[in-house]
């Protein structure tokens, strides 16, 4: 498991770009059998990436539970969202089976013991993106298919920003206890994610990108409002965003984000919004 520590933001000032990109670039996560794990000191967030092949993986393949998290096992104090970002696959929690297509996303409650990883197809495996966060309540493990998300197209082609948030781990979806997730596609020809962009005191965030075409990349913007900092991201990538940090990005073709939240609350809109003249 690798482990990242809070970044003070007057010292990311000075980082350089292979100190930035240390501290809050996540990648390398589907490996064949295993489970690749982030643990983010910023509200104790968790990225892992699990790419099943020719074996079902445990959650805990790999990883000393109680040396990293003092539980017994990793769901006994969080709850986590998975999407599957690659071919068919399963997950079973507690024994009961969950088919996943491409982008259908799994809600894991507080308390589920046994959790493990397959994929239908080891010629296209699943590849499972899960972010998990502590939860102090059990709530209801729950499939959702791009079918049971909220919708909410927003911005324009005359911006380079038409797409749609779908919100799928959300409280207008179903109830969690802090965990807020979702999916947002950008139209072609847009390429702009989150601008105007914003910051949230009371949330922290991460992001992962994906279906950028190859050869093609996104620019991930992130730092103070007037101390802004990019990040060359490729397909796949992850990166953390604490509470201070703005989190925009633009490609040089149009692609896909997660986006997952953890804090004080489940308020979507609870943002300190800034303007792109705001910006430095």
């Amino acid at each position: 498991m690798d482990i990242r520590y809070s970044a003070n933001p007057n010292d990311v000032k000075r980082y350089t770009t292979e100190e930035l990109r240390k501290e809050f670039l996540i990648t390398g996560l589907y490996v064949p059998d295993t489970v690749q794990a982030t643990y983010s000191h910023v509200d104790r967030m968790v990225v892992m990436g699990i790419m099943p092949v020719n074996e079902t993986v445990p959650i805990d393949k790999g990883i000393d539970i109680w040396a990293n998290f003092g539980t017994n096992f990793f769901f006994e104090r969080r709850e986590g969202g998975v999407f599957n970002l690659g071919g068919k696959g399963c997950i079973t929690v507690d024994g009961t089976a969950y088919e996943m297509d491409y982008e259908d996303c799994l809600y894991i409650t507080k308390g589920a013991k046994d959790v493990t990883f397959a994929s239908a197809d080891p010629a296209a495996p699943a590849r499972f993106y899960l972010v998990s966060c502590p939860a102090h309540k059990s709530c209801k493990t729950t499939l959702l298919t791009m079918a049971k998300a909220n919708h909410r197209p927003c911005g324009g082609s005359e911006n380079a920003n038409e797409r749609v948030i779908n919100q799928f781990i959300h409280p207008d979806v179903l109830e969690t206890c802090q965990l807020s997730m979702g999916l947002t596609q950008l139209s072609p020809g847009s390429v702009w994610n989150t601008m105007p962009c914003h910051t949230h005191e009371r949330r922290m965030e991460v992001y992962t990108y994906f279906e950028i075409p190859q050869d093609q990349a996104v620019i991930h913007l992130m730092g103070q409002p007037m101390e802004i900092r990019p990040l060359v991201m490729q397909n796949f990538d992850a990166v953390i965003s604490p509470s201070w940090s703005i989190h925009s990005g633009c490609g040089t073709s149009n692609y896909t984000f997660i986006w997952a939240m953890a804090g004080e609350n489940l308020a979507f809109d609870d943002m300190d919004n800034l303007k792109p003249s705001d910006l430095k």
